[in-house]
């Protein structure tokens, strides 16, 4: 294993520290609980928005706090999630008088971790709720959830209720919303490589020379079948006729397309992977009315790329279009 990397079970707390101090004016690091949040948080009259998961899929979700997007996120180990004393400790520092909503991707450790930080928090008398993201079209269970995996669909999930907030909607608005976006949101990964975890320091599954998993999680989750690399105008096809039938998607929609890098692909061939799904949908009616292409939702370091749609109707794509600060930028 040759990666930038210390004493691996410090890593994401070394991670977070340098986000933090990259940031100086806009963010902070709590080190007692491994939170990344908005400095002045909470604010009083908004809506604390919140997600935590494993990290080491990065820029999600500790490089999305700022305004218009969250207000924190509170990540576990590398694809671990958070523990539940850290999701209870971020609900109890971030409550606000208009309550807090956690936006969690469906994996069983963060299901249960935020489910029960929202009782504990309930119980101290905050208004906490949840909105489960569960974007991906893959599989119908995994080997970490019950039902439906969440994956960089949950961005728009997060665009949305984030700038929501900012125009000052109530909790159950925000809800709505999420709940909204979430709905008509479908992805699916390929991915080209396994990634590895620096506490593992070697590949967490073994793909051949020849061989890509079609349909991968990110976690590296078995997806749908694992079969010989191809052209990548046909790879485009099988995720993009996936992700479109199932909605299914129609003649006459309007959709965001997000083609997400899983960490370790150049960014020139997601854009091999846009042009296709581009030609596609066009072809089939469907008009592309926001484009997305880059690292949203990682893997580490595994080579691959998701799909991802969004039908857009006014409000949403009034929401995606609004204006969001983050940790990460290009200049």
């Amino acid at each position: 294993m040759k990666k930038f990397v210390n004493e691996p079970k410090n890593f994401v707390a070394e991670m977070l520290e340098g986000i933090a101090l990259a940031n100086p004016t806009t963010l902070q690091y709590e080190s007692a609980c491994n939170l990344i949040m908005r400095k002045g948080a909470p604010f009083a009259g908004k809506v604390s928005i919140v997600q935590g998961s494993g990290s080491g899929h990065e820029p999600a979700h500790v490089l999305t706090v700022g305004r218009g997007m969250l207000d924190a996120a509170c990540p576990g180990d590398i694809f671990a999630a958070p523990p539940v004393e850290y999701v209870y400790e971020t609900t109890k520092r971030l409550a606000s008088d208009s309550g807090v909503l956690l936006l969690v991707n469906n994996y069983t450790g963060d299901r249960m971790a935020f489910e029960m930080a929202q009782e504990l928090s309930r119980a101290d008398g905050v208004d906490v709720r949840t909105v489960f993201i569960d974007d991906d079209v893959s599989v119908q269970d995994s080997t970490y959830t019950v039902g439906r995996r969440g994956v960089a669909g949950n961005f728009f999930v997060i665009k949305a209720v984030g700038a929501a907030s900012e125009r000052g909607a109530d909790i159950d608005e925000l809800v709505r919303i999420g709940e909204k976006v979430n709905s008509v949101t479908r992805s699916m990964g390929v991915a080209l490589t396994a990634c590895t975890p620096p506490a593992k320091g070697s590949p967490l599954f073994h793909l051949g020379d020849d061989e890509i998993e079609i349909g991968v999680g990110i976690h590296g989750e078995p997806g749908r079948r694992r079969a010989a690399i191809v052209d990548a105008d046909v790879l485009t096809d099988e995720m993009l006729d996936s992700v479109v039938g199932d909605l299914p998607y129609q003649a006459g929609d309007r959709v965001a397309l997000m083609i997400n890098g899983l960490g370790g692909t150049p960014i020139g061939e997601l854009y091999v992977i846009y042009r296709r799904a581009h030609q596609r949908l066009s072809k089939a009616g469907i008009a592309i009315g926001r484009s997305y292409v880059g690292d949203y939702c990682t893997s580490l370091d595994m080579a691959g790329a998701s799909i991802t749609l969004v039908r857009l109707d006014e409000e949403i794509e009034s929401l995606l279009a609004e204006p969001a600060e983050a940790g990460i930028r290009i200049f």
